[in-house]
C-alpha cells in the first residue's frame, strides 16, 4: 500500500532548525512543569500507600465516604470518581500503607455502608510500602537507562561496525552507574549525569548513528513524561512499560530511515550528505506514516473502549507514537547531519 509517492521531495532537512526549536520548546515546558509539580504525579507503585477501588449501588457524596474512612483511620485519604459518574465507582488513595490483612475489606465495607447508606462493593485493594516504592522508582530509571545503552551498542554495531568500542563505552557507563547507585545518590541526578556523559562520549568517539538514535529516544521519553506532568496524570508501573515500548517503537522508525541513508550513501556517494538524508527521509515517509496511523487506530480503540484501568497506558502510547514518529523524521536524522557538519 502506497500512502505517499516515492518521488515526493519535501525539504525536511532544510527545516531542521524549526524542528529543533519546536523540540527544545517542548523539553523546556516539560522541565518547567516537572519543577512546578515537584516531579511526576507518582502512583502508589512508586510513592507507597494504599489504593482502594469501591463501587456503590447508588451515588454517595464524597463527604459521606470520607466520614466512613475516618472510622477505619483513613481520614486523610483522597477520594475521586473512577470512570463514568453513573457507574458510582470511586478510587480511594492514602499515602500511608494500611494493614490490609484479613478483615480489612469487611471493615471498610461496613464503615462505608454505615456512613453512606448504600451497599459498597470493594473491587480492589493495593498496598505498597514506601521502601518498595523507592526501590521500584530506582529500578524503573535503571531499566530505561540500560535499555538506551544496549540500543546504542546495536546501532553502532549495525551501522558503523563499532561493536567493541560502543560495547566497552556502554559497559563502563553501566558499571559506573550501578556502583554509584549503591551509595544512595539521587537516582534522577545520577541518570541525568550519565546520559550527558554518554552523549559527550558518543560525540567524541564519532558514534554518529548512535548519537542520533539516543538523542531521539531521550527526546521521546522526556516529552511523554512532560505531557503526563502537565496534565497531572498518575505515573505508575504500566506507564514505565509504555515508555519502554515507546523506546522500541521509535527506534524501529529510526532504523528504517538510517537503513535507507546507509543505502543511499553508497549509491549517491558524490552527493552532499544533506541531500542524501533528505532523500532517504522522503523515500521512507510513506512507510513511517502508514505504520504510525495503523498503530494509532488500535491505540485509540484501547483508549476509548479499553476501560479506565488501561486509560493512562493507552494515552501514553498514543503520545509516544506521535512523538516517536516526529523524532525519527525531524530529530534523529538531522542530528546525524549536524554531527557531520561539526
Amino acid at each position: 500500500m502506497q500512502f505517499i509517492s516515492n518521488d515526493i521531495n519535501l525539504d525536511i532537512t532544510g527545516k531542521r532548525k524549526i524542528g529543533f526549536i519546536f523540540s527544545l520548546t517542548l523539553i523546556a515546558i516539560t522541565v518547567l512543569s516537572l519543577i512546578i509539580h515537584k516531579g511526576p504525579n507518582f502512583g502508589i507503585d512508586f510513592s507507597g500507600g494504599t489504593l482502594i477501588q469501591v463501587k456503590f449501588s447508588q451515588q454517595p457524596s464524597v463527604k459521606d465516604i470520607r466520614s466512613g474512612l475516618g472510622q477505619v483511620k483513613l481520614e486523610n485519604s483522597s477520594v475521586q470518581n473512577f470512570g463514568d459518574i453513573e457507574e458510582n465507582e470511586f478510587l480511594i488513595r492514602t499515602s500511608m500503607p494500611a494493614m490490609t490483612g484479613e478483615g480489612f475489606s469487611d471493615a471498610i465495607a461496613k464503615a462505608l455502608k454505615a456512613s453512606t447508606g448504600f451497599e459498597p462493593e470493594i473491587r480492589r485493594i493495593e498496598m505498597v510500602g514506601p521502601q518498595v516504592g523507592k526501590d521500584l522508582r530506582k529500578k524503573a530509571l535503571l531499566a530505561m537507562f540500560y535499555s538506551l545503552l544496549f540500543i546504542t551498542i546495536y546501532i553502532s554495531g549495525r551501522f558503523e561496525m563499532k561493536w567493541i568500542l560502543s560495547g566497552v563505552t556502554a559497559g563502563a557507563l553501566m558499571t559506573a552507574v550501578y556502583f554509584l547507585s549503591i551509595f544512595n545518590m539521587s537516582m534522577v541526578m545520577l541518570i541525568a549525569a550519565a546520559l550527558v556523559v554518554t552523549l559527550i562520549l558518543f560525540w567524541r568517539l564519532e558514534l554518529k548513528f548512535a548519537m542520533g538514535a539516543i538523542v531521539a529516544l531521550i527526546h521521546d521519553v522526556t516529552i511523554t513524561v512532560g505531557i503526563f506532568s502537565i496534565l497531572d496524570l498518575e505515573f505508575s508501573l504500566p506507564i514505565i512499560a509504555a515508555l519502554l515500548t515507546i523506546i522500541g517503537y521509535s527506534l524501529n522508525d529510526t532504523i528504517i530511515v538510517f537503513d535507507r541513508i546507509r543505502e543511499n550513501m553508497k549509491q549517491m556517494h558524490k552527493s552532499p550528505l544533506e541531500q542524501i538524508i533528505n532523500r532517504s527521509i522522503n523515500e521512507t515517509l510513506s512507510r513511517t506514516i502508514l505504520t504510525s496511523l495503523t498503530t494509532l487506530v488500535v491505540l485509540f480503540a484501547l483508549f476509548f473502549l479499553g476501560g479506565e484501568i488501561i486509560h493512562n497506558f493507552a494515552f501514553s502510547m498514543i503520545v509516544g507514537v506521535i512523538i516517536g514518529t516526529y523524532s525519527s523524521i525531524f530529530v534523529a536524522s538531522p542530528i546525524l547531519l549536524a554531527w557531520s557538519k561539526r
